[in-house]
């Protein structure tokens, strides 16, 4: 946070922000120019009052007074016009700025590997995207203006002061540089009180989701004084910073009204002298006194603004570092060309999938790893061949997996599909033909059908019951109210875990996929339903190439080949009648795991 506190960009990012800035500059340019006229018509009302003065209630007539009454409306009316597209200006390119930067972050998202979702969590992300873009938006739009306004203000009222009597104009411009070097003291120490109650308002929202989606931890491990007590400190410590924040403002603002108040006493004292004596008239000392009172308040307004603008410059930073993130794992500008890219696919030159595949003397370490998980690995998986990954767990089963799914690409080496290096097609390509089933099942919010259909959207209502009936799921949509119209709720939270796993489970048999992959599918299934399930596997794997990340042993002793893991290393290879006759640590996690089993039956 520190860091990124002490961002320093140019012109408050803004040119970082061009490229996004571009399709609105007619409206930006439209937008300043009106607030330029607007605050020179602002500037002017109190020379219709000198005149007013001067000319009717001073010469005690009324000649003139229709004239000067119309023109007073014309100017106001076409002021309230002014301010009327101007603000609607500024909200065009707020939106407009919002939608953009938003729509550019996710697009990007989606492009990016499974390592920088690693290395970030989703608050972090989640700012980026929705809060960093809003004050973006703020900033180009309404705070820019704010500071056109206000600055073309200050030089109208200052010229139209020395136009009309320099040494009175004297006694209020000495007030501005003293109000300015206030504003700035002030804003300064704000910036940094506002900067501590941010964070302590993020820990407060990030304990508060904690505290309602850790609901059931907190009241089975009985913590609920620990959870109270926690989240009262951090509101007691903002409540403190907020008071501390709140006593310099009030602080700063009588500072400013005094500074108001003196420059008015110097201007009634002065001005009174030069009336008296006949220098200026009555009209004319009503002017500086409207100007004395009025020209503080935007000079503050101005450094305030700058301020803001000045703290926006670390969201500006802070979404170019998602902006400009480049994914680990991406195609070439080859590989674009003629596959197309996640948003623009050229399918008509799609070869279809056959389903073999090869390590090639394939290394591979993390990103953010020093040791390598494999070394020189080397595998040949025909077109069909069911193969089984094991091992306990955190020993590093999904990384082969990874592999073929190119999440990940391998440090060294290659992984061929179809005998072709897999860089040299579309990832989209590669991800159309695979149907994966993730340990921890996530469903969008919507109904039964809707999430199924991510699988094929053109499915039929006969294909989605089919692939139901496959996985023994049909019984539990059949059961639900409205039937596959019935709504899983956000992450599917109104099933089970393991409903959601069987629905996630037809899902991917629904896409028809050339290579399927179980990571842990039956993890969360009871035994009756795995033994369906395997008898499914058996079904829809036929043909297909299909990886197997298995817990439960039983489930993979069919497998044509075995993959033992330990330590993030492949260790045994082989059937499984191979592996028990090797007695080693396959043979060890087998019979465990057996008789775990036959006790839990005793």
């Amino acid at each position: 946070m520190k860091e990124e506190n002490n961002v320093k960009l140019p012109f408050f990012g803004i040119p970082k922000l061009y490229t996004y800035i571009k399709p609105y500059l007619p409206k930006i340019i439209l937008m300043v120019s009106l607030g330029v006229i607007s605050s020179l018509f602002d500037s002017v009302f109190p020379i219709f009052n000198r005149f007013a003065l001067d000319n009717f209630v001073a010469k005690k007539t009324l000649e003139g007074l229709p004239l000067f009454i119309v023109l007073y409306f014309v100017i106001l009316i076409i002021q309230v016009v002014d301010n009327y597209v101007t603000c609607d200006l500024c909200g065009q390119v707020e939106m407009g700025m919002d939608r953009d930067l938003r729509n550019a972050s996710f697009n990007h998202l989606q492009e990016l590997s499974f390592d920088y979702f690693n290395r970030n969590n989703v608050g972090y992300i989640h700012a980026r995207v929705m809060s960093d873009t809003g004050k973006i938006g703020v900033m180009v739009s309404w705070r820019m203006m704010d500071i056109i306004w206000n600055g073309a203000y200050i030089v109208w009222v200052l010229v139209m002061m020395l136009v009309m009597n320099v040494r009175l104009a004297a006694f209020v411009i000495v007030m501005v540089p003293v109000a300015a070097v206030i504003a700035m003291y002030f804003q300064k120490k704000l910036l940094v009180l506002n900067r501590k109650i941010r964070e302590i308002n993020s820990t407060i929202t990030g304990n508060f989701n904690e505290g309602i989606t850790g609901a059931k931890a907190i009241k089975s491990l009985v913590v609920e004084d620990k959870i109270k007590e926690d989240f009262e400190k951090d509101t007691e410590k903002m409540r403190r910073e907020s008071v501390h924040s709140t006593h310099y403002s009030a602080l700063f603002t009588s500072l400013i009204t005094m500074l108001s108040s003196f420059a008015l006493a110097l201007v009634l004292w002065k001005g009174g002298n030069l009336t008296e004596s006949g220098i200026i008239q009555i009209g004319t000392l009503s002017v500086f006194l409207s100007y004395a009172l009025g020209l503080l308040e935007p000079v503050q307004n101005v450094i305030v603004t700058i301020s803001e603008m000045i703290a926006v410059q670390v969201n500006v930073e802070r979404l170019f570092r998602l902006l400009e993130t480049e994914s680990d794992v991406s195609d070439s500008i080859e590989v674009i060309e003629k596959y197309g890219d996640t948003f623009n696919p050229k399918k008509e030159n799609w070869e279809p999938l056959i389903g073999d595949i090869e390590f090639k003397d394939v290394s591979f370490k993390y990103p953010d790893g020093d040791e390598y998980v494999l070394e020189n690995f080397n595998l040949k998986v025909p077109k069909g061949t069911n193969v089984a990954i094991v091992g306990e767990t955190g020993a590093g089963k999904s990384t082969l997996v990874n592999l073929v799914c190119r999440f990940f690409k391998p440090t060294k080496g290659q992984v061929l599909i179809d005998g072709k290096d897999a860089a040299l097609r579309s990832q989209l390509w590669l991800h159309s033909n695979l149907g994966y089933v993730l340990q921890t099942p996530h469903l969008f919010s919507g109904s039964v059908r809707d999430n199924l259909k991510y699988g094929k959207p053109d499915a039929t209502d006969e294909e989605i019951m089919g692939a139901l009936r496959l996985v023994s799921a049909e019984d539990i949509v059949k059961k639900m109210e409205k039937g596959l119209d019935s709504d899983v709720g956000e992450d599917g939270d109104m099933l089970s875990t393991g409903e959601k796993q069987l629905l996630s489970f037809a899902r991917a048999i629904l896409a028809d996929p050339r290579i399927l992959i179980l990571d842990e599918a039956t993890s969360s299934i009871d035994t009756v339903t795995e033994r369906a399930i395997q008898d499914a596997i058996v079904t829809v794997t036929k043909g297909r190439t299909s990886f197997v990340i298995a817990h439960r042993l039983s489930t993979i002793v069919d497998a044509d080949i075995i993959l033992v893991v330990r330590d993030g290393k492949i260790t045994e290879r082989g059937k499984h009648a191979e592996l028990m006759k090797q007695k080693g640590y396959y043979y060890e996690l087998f019979t465990r795991q057996f008789d775990e089993r036959s006790f839990s039956l005793i």
